[in-house]
């Protein structure tokens, strides 16, 4: 009873760690590199966050019709807030490999990117109940 008490944590702990070990390790160069750009991002979304205020104005006014203009400005405080925030953490820990292996805390990346995505459902109840025109 004592061997099994003993020999089954160290089994275990050799079948875990063993595909760890077996890992290549990623090369220096491309480490600097995600790490830069990952400094980079972070420094841009910090100065680039008021954008989102116009940003999130047109595109709720475009998804949502006039309601879009309160909400929009609303939301975009709040997007500018949250993506100057996540750039912030991204300068500063832009050494740490973390969410995911320097993957972006924000997305879109940039505020740049997503002013052409549209909702395919419509958010209005009236929108959805028109029939289609005739052709």
């Amino acid at each position: 009873m004592r061997i099994l008490t003993r020999a089954l944590p160290l089994l275990l702990i050799l079948c875990i760690a063993s595909p760890v070990l077996a890992q290549d390790s990623p090369k220096p160069e491309a480490i600097v590199d995600k790490m830069a750009f990952k400094f980079v991002r972070g420094a841009t979304n910090v100065v680039t966050s008021i954008a989102e205020l116009p940003k999130q104005t047109y595109l709720n006014v475009r998804d949502r019709g006039p309601v879009g203009y309160v909400v929009g400005p609303l939301a975009g405080i709040g997007m500018t807030v949250y993506r100057a925030v996540m750039g912030a953490a991204e300068t500063v820990f832009f050494m740490v490999p973390q969410p995911g292996y320097f993957d972006p805390m924000v997305d879109p990346e940039y505020v740049w990117q997503g002013w052409e995505e549209m909702r395919s459902e419509p958010i209005h109840q009236a929108d959805a109940e028109q029939p289609a025109p005739a052709k």
